[in-house]
């Protein structure tokens, strides 16, 4: 019996050693907020030229984008340094709803409502930035093309 018991006693300190000498996890990558909003403003511009150019099927997949980089921004930073409000309460409350509205505007191909759509969500996106103390932050419909490589009409 002794000869037993000693045996699952080294046993226990050679699993102890060997998991005192295993390598850290490593880190798991989150991205920044400002990384995600970067790509967020890309995601705007490319909406609105793709929008301009009456190509529906790229609006709606910048607007997919649009979508799944907010709730990039709700998963990684639902909280974020001193802003008196959260991102994880302020995008549904002020986000979510002109996404969705555009959505359907660009389903219906509707280039009038577009226009309202896209400031009516650029307008939400300022207002954001302001309630979160960033409202030195502005964004704009774009004043031009930063994508010569991309072509926005629709393909023929």
């Amino acid at each position: 019996m002794w000869k037993w018991v000693c045996h699952i006693g080294a046993l226990v300190v050679a699993a102890s050693a060997a998991a005192c000498t295993r390598a850290p996890a490593p880190e798991v990558y989150a991205p920044g907020l400002g990384e995600v909003m970067t790509l967020q403003q890309m995601r705007h511009t490319k909406l609105w030229l793709a929008g301009q150019a009456g190509n529906w099927p790229l609006a709606a997949y910048e607007l997919d984008e649009l979508g799944e980089g907010f709730d990039d921004v709700i998963k990684f930073h639902p909280t974020h340094k001193d802003s008196p409000v959260a991102p994880k309460d302020l995008i549904p409350r002020m986000i979510t709803q002109r996404l969705a509205d555009l959505r359907d505007t660009v389903t219906k191909e509707d280039r009038d409502r577009f226009v309202q759509g896209y400031d009516a969500l650029t307008g939400a996106c300022n207002n954001c930035h302001q309630a979160m103390n960033f409202g030195f932050n502005r964004v704009q419909r774009p004043e031009s093309n930063p994508y010569p490589n991309q072509a926005f009409a629709p393909a023929p």
